[in-house]
């Protein structure tokens, strides 16, 4: 089977196309045939380089589309059809900023390819086997019945990877006990506790806002804080939402969004850019922390994402706060990581590992599981 993966991010649409074992697991031995990342600023695809890629892939036997949202409703990936995607357009207001963009993707490849099988894979599924306890608010009953107000959770298609990998890599495939922090730090940044391959806690929470820092997010604020700023700053909603998505993290304590940017101006003495980097790495390291507690303990780390897999000096400088975890890198390994590769230094008793994120591949597994092929 050849499968269409398609991936729709904040400025682009990214592309694979794999090909498939028809075997049961084959998903795990596909086979990359060709990628392609087609612009899509705003609210619009670059249609005919979407096309263009679409042509020159034929035959494609099944599309596998990323969706950021599935609420309480879709836990597990779903042949997409019109009553599908309508219920998956009431979700976009607990997604505003990703879920409109999947739909869109979802729109564009259908007309391009309207006889063609496609499913939906999301981010959010990984999650819904976080125990009551670690998902719940404690708000007002009548609240969370009548919204569904409680913790989601998102990256679950790149958490779930690491944490498969990270269980192969370690011979622990299938261990009902082996625990495992997956930290996904891209633009947006996540981590998630997993034990024997399931989710039991996570950092995001009802939207991507919450938890850690991030390129131009600013993860958990009190939230006090927000109703002051609305109350006595007299900020409306509408700026409080765009302050907090785009111009908080990273740029709104350097200026700068990109790790490496904020690091290289560290390094040249910016005051701003250290406190950027110390109040990131705090978050991450307690997140850490947090994540190992509600597994009681941990046998692996795994690093993934751009900045996870990119910025050696990030992965040492968290392990270094982290010592009384048993984390310890070896600083040769970890300078010179590349995907799947051991950081774990000698005698260390956690294993820590850097994993190429391959969302990819979680999607054509729900390809395969849902179609059977």
């Amino acid at each position: 089977m050849r499968a269409l993966v398609v991936n729709a991010g904040s400025s682009s649409l990214k592309l694979s196309l794999l090909s498939l074992p028809a075997e049961t697991g084959g998903w795990e031995r596909a086979e990359l045939v060709a990628s392609k990342t087609v612009a899509a600023p705003g609210a619009r695809f670059d249609r005919e380089g979407l096309q263009s890629f679409l042509s020159a892939s034929s035959p494609i036997d099944a599309v596998g589309h990323r969706v950021v949202h599935g609420g309480t409703e879709f836990t597990d990936p779903v042949l997409l059809d019109k009553e599908v995607v309508r219920r998956l357009e009431a979700l976009s207001d607990l997604a505003p900023l990703h879920q409109p963009k999947s739909l869109r993707a979802i729109e564009a490849v259908s007309r391009l390819l309207p006889n063609v099988p496609a499913v939906a894979c999301f981010d959010t599924a990984f999650h819904a086997t976080i125990p009551p306890a670690a998902r719940t608010y404690a708000l007002p009953s009548e609240w969370r019945r009548r919204w569904d107000l409680r913790r989601y959770g998102f990256h679950g298609l790149s958490h779930a990877w690491a944490a498969r990998r990270v269980a192969q890599l370690c011979g622990q495939e299938g261990a009902a006990d082996f625990r495992v922090v997956t930290c996904h730090l891209g633009s947006g940044a996540s981590l998630a506790a997993v034990k024997g391959g399931r989710s039991v806690d996570t950092t995001m929470g009802f939207t991507p806002l919450e938890g850690l820092v991030m390129a131009t997010r600013s993860g958990s604020v009190d939230p006090g804080l927000v109703l002051w700023l609305e109350e006595h700053a007299g900020m409306p909603p509408s700026q409080l939402a765009s302050a907090l998505e785009h111009r908080s993290g990273l740029f709104g304590l350097a200026g700068q969004a990109d790790m490496r940017e904020v690091l290289q101006a560290e390094q040249d003495g910016n005051e701003e850019a250290a406190l950027a980097v110390g109040v990131y790495l705090h978050r991450l390291r307690s997140g850490i922390a947090s994540m190992a507690a509600s597994l009681g303990g941990i046998d692996a780390l795994a690093f993934a994402g751009g900045v996870g897999e990119n910025s050696p000096a990030i992965r040492r400088r968290a392990a270094e706060g982290l010592l009384f975890l048993g984390v310890k890198l070896d600083l040769e390994a970890n300078e010179n990581a590349r995907r799947d590769t051991e950081l774990t230094a000698a005698g260390a008793i956690l294993r820590a590992f850097v994993i190429e994120a391959r969302e990819d591949l979680e999607v054509a597994r729900g390809v395969q599981q849902v179609l059977g092929q």
